[in-house]
């Protein structure tokens, strides 16, 4: 439920540059502008729903019987799955690009679905689909070109490339420390320590400066640690969840909403010397996400104890074929490029939001479809 609550908001909120006038609340606050808005919470707590599922997803593989080793490859193939994936929609979206992009992007889509497919076991054809699928990616990357005659790259990674780094990083963790978790703890703390010491203060100067943590940290791919401080921190929330199961459901709902209090009022300890900014990924910001999702996370939890759920089954596959809904649009957005419209004028204001919360409706509707048909992406 909150896997599917997130990418929800995701896919609507990424509509936004369809329509006129989305009220300011609800949009990407500047850099330097004191603030989030409901756009700036998505990427983070979709972080924090990736670490939350990682203890489920490694345990359920020891519990088989698979090998550490095993493990490993298969935690290195997902990342590498998500930094591919990742690189190909940043470069579609972060650069012009010389040739047909609303072919280039109807195929990378197409590309995506027959390489990580979840095909039946045993289907012998699911071998010759995914080398298919792989070729045509390389062909598409090979292809790739900017009018003033730049190539592919790996760029920013993309929002999926930067969820693959964190993962990589979260879960190795996971794997390395689970018999000793309270050293999950401490790597939590010591990333949130380099966060300040890298990311500028109120009056543009630094914490510490230039320092080791810091050229570890981006050596890592975990730039100023905002990602990881997000993902270890949901990873943590599962952990706590496992070990409050024998507690009374009353003692662990005070115990979830005094926890997201707790981070409240650390946001707002570091929030006077810091302010509150996704792109430059404070701690503040981190701060306050996390209290959200960990309260967030409580009330679900209380309405599951209550059944009151059956609200959320329009929603389900977003929560169930995740990856399915962040890509569907890009479907759309290959037909919009073909097309090339003009927003109409009168999508502003609300009837713009209206108009988005319909299309995220939309893509949810076309994942539920394309499950049942057998079409689901899973890395």
């Amino acid at each position: 439920m909150f896997r599917g609550l997130t990418m929800t908001l995701m896919v609507f909120v990424n509509e936004f540059w369809k329509v006129f006038n989305v009220p300011h609340w609800m949009e990407h606050f500047a850099t330097l502008e004191d603030g989030m808005g409901l756009s700036d919470i998505v990427f983070p707590m979709f972080l924090f729903a990736m670490g939350m599922s990682i203890p489920y997803a490694l345990e359920r593989r020891i519990a088989k019987g698979f090998s550490t080793e095993s493990t490993v490859l298969h935690i290195f193939s997902r990342t590498l799955a998500l930094l591919v994936m990742g690189a190909f929609i940043c470069n579609q979206e972060s650069r012009e690009m010389a040739g047909n992009r609303a072919l280039w992007t109807f195929l990378m889509v197409v590309g995506f679905f027959l390489t990580w497919n979840q095909y039946p076991k045993d289907w012998k054809p699911a071998r010759w689909l995914k080398l298919s699928g792989g070729a045509l990616l390389l062909g598409l990357a090979l292809a790739y070109q900017t009018p003033d005659g730049a190539l592919f790259e790996g760029l920013w990674w993309g929002i999926l490339g930067q969820i693959g780094w964190m993962y990589l990083f979260c879960a190795m963790a996971y794997l390395l420390f689970r018999e000793r978790k309270w050293v999950l703890a401490v790597l939590w703390g010591l990333l949130a320590f380099i966060n300040l010491t890298v990311v500028p203060m109120r009056d543009g100067s630094t914490f510490i400066g230039p320092n080791f943590l810091g050229d570890l940290a981006h050596a890592l791919q975990l730039g100023e640690g905002y990602g990881a401080v997000m993902g270890l921190g949901g990873l943590m929330l599962t952990l706590a969840d496992w070990k409050l199961q024998d507690r009374k459901p009353s003692e662990c709902l005070g115990l979830g909403f005094a926890a997201a209090a707790v981070l409240a009022v650390l946001g707002m300890a570091f929030h006077t010397g810091w302010i509150v900014s996704k792109n430059l990924g404070t701690l503040p910001w981190c701060l306050y996400v996390s209290a959200l999702s960990v309260a967030l996370y409580t009330m679900l939890r209380l309405m599951e104890r209550k059944g009151w759920t059956a609200w959320f089954k329009p929603l389900q596959p977003a929560g169930t074929a995740t990856l399915t809904v962040y890509m569907i649009p890009y479907l759309f957005i290959a037909l919009w490029v073909a097309v090339m419209p003009t927003p109409a004028p009168w999508l502003t204001g609300w009837v713009g939001v209206a108009k988005c919360a319909l299309m995220a409706a939309v893509y949810i509707g076309c994942a539920w479809g394309l499950t049942k048909l057998g079409i689901k992406l899973k890395i």
